[in-house]
């Protein structure tokens, strides 16, 4: 669809299609985020203040700044406002059942225990998994590791941090939050997760569409509400590339509203609602 750089949206700021169409470029080529004409409006706002923190006058001046070299900072603002780290505690609660009922049997025999938080968000997932795991594997189970990653380093801080609004704990079962949170001395209303959680996470920052330095072969995969923001194509090339980095018989659990799709359908089975496991034989290889 071609649109008229003459229209610009009302507001405070200059913002014509040609901008959006600019806009929506680089946001798909640096982080694969798929940006239809509709979002225009949500576009605009969402980035107004950006352009009021920076001091300029236009969109066309920002994309200006995002293109000149040591703006890697704005650019990751630019993707951290263009999404949303909505997270809690043992959200989508049934995978954490799936994870404590179907796999944890089968992690309780092993000397090494790999888990992937892809797009941890400010770090409730990884913590949620933490304590599922404490919880139900044998105390003997020693090499048991969490990898929480995320694009947005302002979050990680947050996700590292460990501290949380305590009626943001509510989700959390009463013995967990007995044992692992704690409140935080000389703030009454937040509370710190337990040192036994932080030691089992790696919190790292990852481009998911950008190469992974890292080899697995990973339990489970947890990647929850991040390809909603890919367009078709690179969700299927996500679903490949994380089959490649899962054991056979591994979990992979992706978001309410997310459906895995394309050739990677061949490498899983359907293990529960929006729950997908590997195949002892996944289907043919392809390039990732």
């Amino acid at each position: 669809m071609t649109l008229a750089a003459a229209d610009a949206l009302p507001g405070e700021f200059a913002f014509t299609d040609a901008d959006f169409e600019a806009l929506a470029r680089l946001a798909r080529s640096e982080f694969g985020l798929s940006l239809a004409v509709s979002k225009k409006p949500l576009v605009y706002s969402r980035l107004a203040r950006r352009l009021r923190a920076r001091g300029l006058a236009s969109f066309r001046d920002y994309m200006a700044l995002l293109d000149r070299d040591g703006e890697a900072a704005e650019r990751l603002e630019l993707v951290s406002a263009l999404t949303t780290n909505v997270t809690s505690f043992f959200r989508e609660k049934h995978h954490f059942e799936t994870l404590r009922s179907a796999l944890v049997p089968e992690l309780s025999g092993q000397k090494r225990v790999r888990i992937w938080s892809a797009g941890c968000s400010s770090g409730q997932e990884a913590f949620s998994i933490a304590m599922t795991l404490l919880d139900a594997l044998p105390p003997g189970t020693r090499d048991t590791r969490i990898l929480a990653t995320d694009i947005d380093p302002a979050i990680l801080r947050k996700a590292r941090l460990g501290r949380y609004p305590a009626e943001d704990c509510e989700t959390v079962p009463a013995e967990f939050r007995a044992r692992w949170l704690r409140p935080v001395p000389g703030e009454a209303e937040m509370v710190e997760t337990n040192p036994e959680l932080s030691a089992m996470i790696s919190f790292a920052e990852l481009n998911l569409i950008c190469d992974w330095p890292f080899n697995g072969p990973f339990d489970a995969i947890f990647c929850r509400n991040v390809a909603i923001y890919f367009d078709q194509e690179t969700q299927q090339r996500l679903w490949d590339r994380f089959s490649a980095k899962l054991r056979a018989g591994g979990f992979l659990f992706i978001g309410h509203s997310e459906r895995l799709s394309g050739p990677a359908l061949a490498d899983f089975t359907t293990a529960g609602v929006t729950t997908y496991r590997k195949r002892a034989t996944p289907g043919p290889s392809r390039p990732t």
